[in-house]
């Protein structure tokens, strides 16, 4: 026992000195962990205020478009300045003969001239999805009017000051007015969403049709 007593004694030893040591990255561990917590919580947080503008982004859309079904024409300025909106880019798809200025919010007077980037959305060209909301004018060619003629495959055509963007059709689909879902998105692809209502004189639902970035 006596031989031990000197091994026990550096055991001892090397214990107390380690002791503060332990104890710091006991502390350094926990505070690490409350710095995760937090920043997770606050991740959380944000997507809950994203998630909750984009519903009100969308139901402020689809009430737009409900009353813009109601009206008897929607006009369309020119590819210029409207009502000292600037537009952001220009939307062409081929398939339908179509080519629209598309302004920055879905606005009731930015609808009524062209088509409108969902602001709480992703910007346009972007990981992402960037919606696109548009009303159907009566009248044959008139904004979204013949977007129900778009197919699987036919491409949208996005051009803005900076860039061109070529998408193409993955999705077409009909929803209630109030499924958000269809502004889903990933970390990874680059979607479009366009937006409109339907059937053309009753506006009960939504013809949403969905495009992804060809790199």
């Amino acid at each position: 026992m006596r031989n031990k007593i000197p091994y026990i004694l550096i055991l001892l030893g090397l214990l107390i000195m380690l002791t503060p040591k332990l104890l710091e990255w006991k502390a350094d561990y926990e505070q690490n962990q409350l710095l995760e917590d937090a920043e997770q919580l606050e991740l959380t947080q944000e997507a809950v205020r994203s998630n909750t503008d984009m519903q009100r982004s969308y139901a402020q859309v689809s009430t737009l478009l409900d009353q813009g079904a109601e009206e008897e024409s929607v006009t369309i300025e020119p590819l210029k300045e409207v009502d000292g909106e600037t537009p952001i880019a220009v939307i062409e798809i081929d398939k339908i003969d179509l080519k629209l200025p598309v302004l920055e919010g879905a606005t009731k007077e930015n609808m009524r001239h062209a088509a409108t980037h969902m602001s709480d959305t992703t910007p346009l060209g972007e990981i992402g999805n960037a919606a696109i909301a548009a009303h159907r004018a009566r009248k044959e060619g008139r904004l979204f009017n013949r977007l129900d003629e778009v197919e699987l495959g036919d491409l949208v055509k996005i051009t803005t000051k900076r860039e061109k963007y070529t998408y193409k059709v993955i999705k077409i689909s009909v929803v209630e007015p109030t499924d958000i879902s269809v502004l889903n998105s990933n970390n990874n692809d680059k979607w479009l969403t366009l937006i409109t209502c339907t059937p053309l004189n009753k506006s009960t639902h939504r013809l949403i049709v969905q495009a992804e970035l060809e790199e």
